[in-house]
Parts: structure tokens; C-alpha cells; sequence
């Protein structure tokens, strides 16, 4: 077993306490949050929310082979004497995670990248894991565990004999980045996009690019920070590097941007291009289909030469980028239909900027008709309608028949010439059965929408019929 945290070191960092044993002896392999996927020897930390309490599940969690627990209060646990030497006890189960984040950051030797964006955050971040594992041991947050206990969580598992560390960084509301990019502390960040993604509670693209701006604030002087060369906000970043004393790469098709791709050639299947960083000039091939996808291998690609230079580290994690697979929810094509369609399972989460690389995609495939599964985009207050109807265009020029749900996306459905509209239903579970039955044999049909709209039911659907 590879020991992640010793139990004296739990309780150094956490200021807490255990029973008469001190934590002698105590060795933990992992850390956990929920006992439905908790290990034997995990630390497990008995989080509260507005809706659960860790503390219920004490037991359950010792029972499975929890090594310690970390609580604040030794009350009603289910049995669990509150003298058991496994119990770790604080003032606030989530302050001791923030604690344990900033001990796992201070012992770390090896380099950390930070990313953050409107679009594309857990893609980059994914591709960063595929390049920097040809280049050495490399940990990374699970799926996307980008917010105030997803990121603490993805430092507290950081084993120390790590070299690389890659952490997700998100927000919905002012003043969400920079306590978690302070946790971070980024040798490297990236921003990836800026979009209109919780407009609603930002209020406009610029305090979208503030937001995200403050992770380039969060750099050492002389870091590199990446960021899309057309993006909103340019002179936002540069104002922030600039007081920050952080090099700015821009990354994109800009014949002046520091990191830049020339020679995309899109299908169905993937993407070739060349990546030109610095002096050198490589030919990239993924096997991922779209122009954003192609876009955050070159700043995985850049982030890369920010933290070795253009030798042949950089060769290895082009060639390490060719067998980068989309995650589920986020792009990943299979068959469907017994082989006789495609589906383009995109239902993890939406934003307009996301929805239009998606029905870029679409296009792309082979297909005797190609159909776009679409559920209302989140968070955008006031200007949802507005939103959702600016994807007409696009949508009527990808897709032979569209399919909606919730609210917002009636105002797109309304839009639509007749001869594209499919149905509309208020939730994905009424608009499932109707887009089976719609199905053909030759069809590509994208799923995409916000997390909350649920998505993932017509994608469930579309595959069970296949079985």
C-alpha cells in the first residue's frame, strides 16, 4: 500500500485530535467523501451540506475499512464509540479538508497546473493528465471536481511522490477563483475559453473574464499564463499579468500568438494539425473530432513547453495526445441501433459557445441524417431567452431535425424553420421516448445540455434500445 497521509501527519495538518493512541501507527492509501466508493485504509471526511451529513455514515464507512475518520462532532454516530482511536476529530470537517489541501500543496516537490475557462475546463484538464503522464507520475482531479470541496478533495489524494498535478478551477458567482487558485498556488495556468456560462450571475462577459483572470493573479512572478488569443477580455489579462508579473502566452490562430495552430484538417474521425511553439513546428494528430478539441491540445501543448521548454518532452506529449479518448458526457461517439446510427453523447453540460463546437462535431460525422437532442442551458438569468434563440443559426445548418426540452429551449424550437423541428417536451424524461421513435439507421444524433436538464436520460434511453 502506498501511504498517502500517516496519522501523525493528519493530525498536524489538521490541528485535530484522535484518542489515547495519537494516530500511532495509523496509515491512509486514499481519501473519500462518500462511502458508496470508499476504500479499505481511506481517510474518510464526514462533509456537511445543505442536504446530507457525513457523520450518518460514520459506520458504514469504519465498517468498510475507513483507516480514519474525520469529524467534528462524536455525538449519535450510529454505534461509533466516540473514544474510537479511527475517529479524527476538528473543529469543521470542511476547514480540516482545506487544511489537509494546503499541508498535501506545502510537501509537494513536483509542478502544478491550474485551468480554468467558460468551456472546456475538464477536457483540457484530462488531456494535461494524457501529456504529462508520458513525462512522469502525474495526478489530476477526478471528473469535474472544480469547486470550494472538489478542489481541497483533488490536493488532499495529491501523493507525494507526484510530478505533475493538474486542478480544476471553476466558478458560478464573483470571488469563487481566487481562495481556491490561492490553495493551488499554479506553477502554470490555462484559460481556456470565455463564454456567456453563468451569465446570469456574472452580468456580462468582461466580469466573466475578471473572474477568471484572477488565476493568472495567483502565479509566481515570471509563471507563464496561457489564455486564447480571441477570447473576450484580452486587456483584462494583459492588466493582470502585468501586475502580476506573469508572462502571458496567447494560444489560438493568430499569426502573432505565442502558441499557434495552423493546417487543421477536420473529420469525423479527429484532427491533424501543426502545433507551432516557439521555434518548432509539430505535426499533431488527435482522434477526437472537433476545432475546440484541437484547440486545447495546442494549450496542452503549450502548457507543456511553459514547464520544460521545447525539447523532447514536447515530442512525448505530442505523441501522448494521440491516444487522448473524449470522456462520457463530454464528446465520446459509440454506435447505437445496433451498430446502424451514432450517437454523440455531449449531455454532461452546455453553454452556447460548447453547443455550437458540439454541432460542429455533428456535422462532421458520416451520416445519412443527423439529428441534435438539445436541453436548456443553465444559469443565465435575463438573458436566457436571448441565448438560447442566438443558436438558430447554427443549429439549422447542422442538423436535419432538432429535438428540445425545458423552457429556454422552446424560444429555439419556436425559431426553427418546421422542417427541422422534431418535438419539444418540458423535460428530458417526456422528450426520450419521442426521439427513439424518430431514430433511423444512418442517423448521427448529438445529446447536449445543461447538467441540471438531464440529459444523460435520453442518452440512457438511446443505449438501452441498442442492447
Amino acid at each position: 500500500m502506498n501511504v498517502l497521509w500517516t496519522g501523525e501527519e493528519l493530525a498536524a495538518a489538521t490541528g485535530g485530535r484522535f484518542g489515547a493512541l495519537a494516530g500511532a501507527g495509523i496509515e491512509v492509501s486514499g481519501v473519500s467523501i462518500d462511502t458508496r466508493t470508499l476504500q479499505a485504509g481511506d481517510l474518510f471526511i464526514a462533509l456537511v451540506g445543505e442536504h446530507t451529513d457525513g457523520h450518518a455514515h460514520i459506520a458504514t464507512a469504519l465498517e468498510k475499512g475507513a483507516a480514519v475518520a474525520l469529524v467534528h462532532r462524536t455525538d449519535d454516530l450510529d454505534g461509533v464509540e466516540p473514544n474510537d482511536p479511527r475517529l479524527l476529530i476538528v473543529g469543521d470537517t470542511m476547514v480540516g479538508l482545506w487544511d489537509l489541501a494546503r499541508a498535501a500543496r506545502a510537501r509537494f516537490a513536483g509542478k502544478v497546473v491550474a485551468v480554468t475557462g467558460s468551456v472546456g475546463k475538464t477536457t483540457t484538464k484530462e488531456m494535461l493528465r494524457t501529456a504529462l503522464s508520458a513525462l512522469g507520475p502525474t495526478h489530476a482531479a477526478v471528473a469535474s471536481y472544480n469547486n470550494h470541496w472538489g478542489v481541497p478533495l483533488t490536493l488532499a489524494r495529491l501523493p507525494r511522490e507526484a510530478a505533475f498535478c493538474v486542478s480544476e478551477i471553476g466558478m458560478n458567482h464573483p470571488g469563487e477563483i481566487t481562495p481556491l487558485a490561492e490553495l493551488v498556488r499554479p506553477d502554470v495556468a490555462v484559460i481556456t475559453t470565455i463564454g456567456s456560462a453563468h451569465l446570469g450571475h456574472m452580468g456580462s462577459l468582461d466580469a466573466i473574464a475578471q473572474e477568471k483572470a484572477c488565476l493568472i493573479a495567483a502565479l509566481p512572478r515570471g509563471a507563464v499564463a496561457i489564455v486564447p488569443d480571441d477570447a473576450e477580455g484580452q486587456t483584462i489579462f494583459d492588466d493582470v499579468a502585468q501586475k502580476a508579473g506573469v508572462t502571458l502566452w496567447r494560444a489560438g490562430f493568430a499569426a502573432g500568438s505565442e502558441v499557434r495552430l495552423t493546417e487543421l484538417d477536420l473529420s469525423g474521425e479527429g484532427s491533424r494539425f501543426v502545433a507551432h511553439v516557439a521555434d518548432r513546428a509539430l505535426p499533431v494528430t488527435l482522434h477526437a473530432p472537433g476545432e475546440h478539441l484541437a484547440r486545447n491540445a495546442l494549450a496542452t501543448l503549450g502548457t507543456v513547453a511553459a514547464l520544460h521548454g521545447i525539447g523532447p518532452e514536447l515530442t512525448r506529449a505530442v505523441e501522448a495526445l494521440a491516444d487522448f479518448v473524449p470522456g462520457a458526457g463530454r464528446g465520446a461517439a459509440s454506435p447505437i441501433l445496433v451498430g446502424k446510427a451514432l450517437l454523440l453523447d455531449e449531455s454532461y453540460n452546455a453553454s452556447v459557445l460548447s453547443i455550437r463546437a458540439a454541432l460542429n462535431v455533428l456535422s462532421l460525422l458520416p451520416a445519412q441524417r443527423r439529428l441534435a437532442v438539445l436541453g436548456d442551458i443553465r444559469e443565465l438569468g435575463d438573458f436566457a431567452r436571448d441565448e438560447h434563440v442566438s443558436l438558430e443559426p447554427s443549429v439549422a445548418a447542422a442538423a436535419d431535425l432538432v429535438f428540445c426540452c425545458g423552457p429556454h429551449m422552446k424560444d429555439l424550437f419556436d425559431a426553427l424553420p418546421p422542417s427541422r423541428q422534431g418535438g419539444w417536451c418540458a423535460d428530458s424524461t417526456s422528450l426520450a421516448p419521442l426521439v427513439r421513435a424518430a431514430l433511423r439507421p444512418g442517423d448521427a444524433i448529438l445529446v447536449k445540455g445543461s447538467f441540471g436538464s438531464r440529459m444523460k436520460i435520453v442518452v440512457d434511453a438511446l443505449r438501452a434500445e441498442s442492447a
